[in-house]
């Protein structure tokens, strides 16, 4: 049995932000992660600049890293029709295989120990957490679950989500197209879905979209999907036809949930995507897992510092904190995507905003926060 004062389950952006964090304060961190970095994970790879400030504090310098500033955002319907706004924080294009693989370099430098192993098992028992994986058993006080959108473990857990079919999945892949400009990220709609476009630090765009599965269902593969459904837009198929594939096949995650999630499981605090997923289309899950990270770590630097303040208490004041950062827009982007799901109510949605670019920068403020340091 190895022990460690916190333990770590994910090694995604919430993981390894709490993981720096909370080692930078002299904490004994250990992260358990099932996969070697770098490596490349189905994502928007747009974050707002709303963490930038935090991040530079923890030591981690985005647009030191070659990431692209983005300032302006497009949406078209699925026939085309185009509204283009600038983003009022703006953001940066960079891509999961860097911005990860920096964090994990990052977290190393201050001492975090990372176990490469898949873990099956969670237990919660006099006040201590025993987490088991194929090989190994490991032990801790705290324990943060940040293993991403879904996992055995929530079935373990007995998560409710994880009991039911879910009718979402995504597709990734990055591409090659010169005169693909660089300050925009996009969204362009489709029949049962949408996908997102903008560069990344290699000058790769990612092109990342979320379908229903029962659009998808009736096409062979990916390719005739694209062809047949995605290209019905017109910038999709402008960008299908002349960008050049980098990855030998794109990347998928099927079973993706948007229900609501506890952010406390059996005492095990949950962070990013383990806790609450936004809809893709609200471009900002990348940030809200960082900014999750923020708000776990201190709650736990408080609970390991101050003697008076016990386990309970960590846990009410990390679900109010977490609630009040989130679940406001949580809520907003579940109702958008009823509306992205619409094709009449889209295309009189966007439509509506060409006439009025302030709805669209209200849509976009409720999706985001303010700069977080």
């Amino acid at each position: 049995m190895k022990e460690h004062g916190i333990l770590i389950i994910g090694g995604g952006l919430a993981g390894l932000t709490a993981a720096i964090h909370l080692a930078s304060e002299g904490l004994d961190v250990a992260v358990i992660e099932m996969q070697q970095y770098p490596h490349h994970k189905v994502c928007g790879e747009y974050v707002s600049k709303e963490i930038d400030p935090y991040l530079k504090r923890l030591g981690v310098d985005l647009k030191a890293e070659g990431a692209k500033d983005i300032s302006q955002f497009q949406i078209s319907t699925e026939d085309g029709f185009i509204v283009e706004t600038d983003l009022p924080l703006g953001g940066f294009g960079i891509s999961r295989y860097t911005l990860d693989n920096l964090l994990f370099e990052r977290a190393k430098e201050l001492g975090v120990i990372f176990y490469l192993e898949k873990v099956i098992a969670t237990v919660f028992k006099n006040d201590i957490f025993t987490i088991t994986t194929k090989f190994n058993a490991y032990s801790s006080k705290i324990a943060i679950g940040a293993y991403g959108k879904r996992s055995v473990l929530d079935k373990d857990l007995d998560r409710a989500f994880s009991k039911k079919k879910q009718s979402w999945l995504a597709v990734k892949g990055h591409y090659e197209l010169e005169d693909f400009q660089e300050d925009v990220v996009a969204l362009h709609n489709f029949n049962g879905g949408y996908g997102g476009l903008s560069k990344t630090e290699t000058g790769a765009v990612n092109f990342c979209y979320l379908v229903s599965y029962e659009s998808f269902k009736g096409y062979k593969d990916i390719q005739s999907f694209n062809t047949e459904v995605v290209a019905e837009n017109p910038f999709l198929k402008e960008f299908l036809s002349n960008a050049i594939p980098v990855f030998e096949k794109p990347m998928t995650i099927a079973q993706i949930a948007f229900d609501e999630k506890d952010n406390v499981v059996d005492h095990m605090l949950m962070c990013g995507d383990t806790a609450g997923l936004i809809h893709p289309l609200c471009g900002n899950g990348m940030a809200m897992a960082i900014h999750s990270a923020k708000i776990v770590s201190e709650l736990i630097s408080k609970y390991v510092n101050e003697s008076d303040y016990k386990r309970n208490d960590l846990e009410i004041d990390y679900k109010k904190a977490w609630s009040k950062a989130f679940s406001k827009r949580l809520w907003f982007g579940r109702k958008l995507q009823s509306v992205l799901m619409n094709k009449r109510l889209v295309s009189m949605g966007i439509k509506s905003v060409g006439k009025s670019k302030s709805i669209l920068k209200f849509i976009i403020s409720k999706t985001h926060g303010e700069l977080i340091s």
